[in-house]
């Protein structure tokens, strides 16, 4: 069984209660994922989950709409 792995993606365009739940919102049907966190103030996202796929989170916060620069 595969470890549970912490992921941090800095997301710059991350401002509002709207953007924390649509960058949620995409993330959680990630394959693996267990739980998503976005910090207003970093403007960063923190994943955790077990066999996540680092390309399909960044694909999952692009398709919220915000650009991953980390």
């Amino acid at each position: 069984m595969a470890d549970t792995a912490k992921h941090t993606y800095s997301v710059p365009g991350v401002s509002c209660g709207q953007c924390v739940a649509a960058v949620t919102e995409e993330v959680e049907q990630v394959a693996g994922v267990r739980s998503v966190e976005v910090a207003l103030d970093s403007r960063r996202v923190t994943v955790t989950g077990t066999g996540v796929d680092d390309g399909a989170v960044r694909a999952a916060i692009e398709e919220a709409g915000y650009e991953v620069t980390g």
